[in-house]
């Protein structure tokens, strides 16, 4: 269920009419707004809503410092603009420079929205909601020009090819698939994973045609009744060993002696864990996802001050791994390869870059001296209602208590999955 009339409500009141406004005419390019946290999803949607609903019509990239508060902004937003229009762009569980690969749902989740981006796929979401850490982390160019392999009951393809083009897109060849990333060949049967499924697909061939297409159940591998008309195999990595990469992989492993053994088999064709962290000496650049957006997104960055801690110390931690990994591969106190592209950016450089491509870059905190918009929030009724865990609420008490000249109220909150939040609401007496 979607609540797009409620952010039609949100857009009526007066201070955020002043607010979309000035989101609109791209004025101001930087603005400090003051609102309690839980409005923070409603004036992400009235941004984006488009201007006949009131809305700011305008690509909007909201920013959080940590996964949790992301993926709850990413669900409060797609109940309020419908799931399509909201896109959630997830961070490594990695460090750059860790010698450890993120896992292959995250890479897939990623490379869906770069996609998106890039306009080789569905519609470009029109909210895209990222911890901190993935819009500090370059990542190499051109991601969304990746092209996944799709099947199709009806269509044909050699099963050679089709096992070629897996190990190309960083699928690893098992004889029973158990997890993501995984494809197993039998007879004219294709078991294979995709990053981006819950469940394994089970591709049956006749010839080369293909001719079902069924999930199936890792525990005891029976195919389930479950039929579906394609699916969609995203790679696995976002490093891909191409003819070129494994073509400097072994310039590389002559010229740097200390690293051969993992350069040698990524010139091999060999996936190695971690060797993403050589991106920036095997790919042709890296870029930021502030890059790819449209020129007029509207940057909203939740919390500023725990966002720039969190940016800080992530920057910290990344130069300090970097220089501990490599030094220690190098044996002589210094980096074999300049990696620092692959490092997390410093927050300023990344609203710098914002900010030159002509975003909005709007802060969200629940604090200030001052109101939102130059009007104090306290004063146009927006306020959070704290309760203790188990307490019943009379609403129309509460209302007449703290917004007695109010037209209209409307609360809403979320219970599924979590403590129920218990609601009383009588006529008043």
């Amino acid at each position: 269920m979607t609540l797009t009339g409620l952010v039609d409500l949100f857009c009526t009141e007066p201070t955020i009419v002043q607010t979309i406004g000035d989101a609109r005419a791209q004025r101001p390019s930087v603005l400090d707004v003051t609102a309690p946290a839980p409005m923070r999803p409603l004036i992400a949607a009235a941004l984006c809503a488009s201007t006949e609903h009131g809305g700011g019509n305008r690509p909007v990239l909201l920013v959080s410092s940590t996964f949790r508060e992301a993926e709850e902004l990413t669900a409060a937003l797609q109940s309020l603009v419908g799931e399509e229009d909201v896109a959630y762009y997830p961070a490594w569980e990695t460090l750059p420079h860790e010698r450890l690969s993120p896992r292959s749902d995250t890479v897939g989740r990623r490379l869906e929205l770069l996609r998106r981006l890039a306009g080789n796929g569905s519609a470009p979401p029109r909210i895209v909601v990222a911890p901190v850490r993935s819009i500090l982390q370059p990542q190499v160019k051109g991601l969304g020009r990746l092209t996944p392999i799709r099947l199709a009951v009806g269509s044909d393809i050699d099963l050679t090819d089709l096992a070629a083009a897996l190990v190309g897109a960083a699928y690893t060849r098992v004889d029973l698939v158990e997890r993501r990333g995984e494809f197993a060949v039998r007879g004219g049967i294709v078991d294979v994973f995709p990053p981006t499924e819950e469940h394994p697909v089970r591709v049956d061939f006749f010839g080369d045609t293909v001719e079902e297409i069924r999930y199936f159940s890792v525990a005891d591998q029976r195919s389930t009744d479950i039929t579906l008309t394609e699916i969609t195999a995203s790679p696995c990595r976002e490093l891909l060993l191409t003819n070129e990469v494994r073509s400097r992989a072994a310039a590389l492993a002559e010229q740097h002696p200390e690293l051969i053994e993992m350069l040698d088999k990524i010139a091999q064709g060999h996936p190695v864990d971690g060797m993403e962290a050589l991106s920036p000496a095997l790919v042709d650049g890296m870029e930021l996802l502030i890059d790819l957006l449209p020129t007029d997104t509207h940057v909203l960055i939740c919390d500023p001050e725990l966002v720039r801690g969190r940016a800080i110390d992530l920057v910290k931690t990344s130069e300090e791994f970097l220089h501990a990994s490599w030094a220690a591969a190098a044996g002589g106190g210094r980096a074999p390869i300049d990696l620092g592209a692959s490092a997390y950016q410093p927050l300023a450089g990344v609203r710098a870059a914002a900010l030159a491509r002509g975003m909005a870059w709007w802060t969200l905190s629940p604090f200030s001296a001052g109101p939102m918009n130059g009007s104090a929030a306290g004063d146009d009724g927006f306020q959070p209602i704290r309760t203790e865990d188990g307490e019943i609420i009379d609403l129309s008490d509460l209302v007449s208590q703290r917004f007695p000249l109010k037209d209209a109220v409307t609360a809403f909150a979320a219970a599924e999955d979590r403590k129920s939040l218990k609601i009383v609401l009588e006529p008043s007496k």
